[in-house]
């Protein structure tokens, strides 16, 4: 839990929008995760969306790192775009 951090209202929004908790992020398998520059915005801080497995279905996570922590922004399973955007890659 040291390496990552949230803001709590964010939290509980994408809890009730996805379903999906936050701390799930502390499993999501960076390794073998697709990741891209989230430049859709111009945000203060560099985001970066990850494709990946926490257990068998993929979530897209959009973080930001600072420091030594990664900041959660948005987790939630992936969308079929996604996914097969993941397959195409690893083909």
């Amino acid at each position: 839990m040291d390496r990552f951090e949230w803001d709590e209202e964010r939290a509980k929004a994408n809890l009730r929008k996805h379903g999906v908790a936050f701390g799930a992020a502390e499993k999501f398998e960076f390794n073998t995760a697709l990741e891209h520059l989230d430049d859709r915005h111009n945000y203060e801080e560099e985001r970066i969306v990850a494709i990946g497995f926490i257990g068998p279905p993929l979530f897209t996570l959009v973080y930001t790192e600072r420091s030594d922590k990664i900041r959660v922004i948005s987790l939630r399973k992936s969308k079929t775009i996604e996914i097969r955007k993941y397959a195409k890659y690893y083909e």
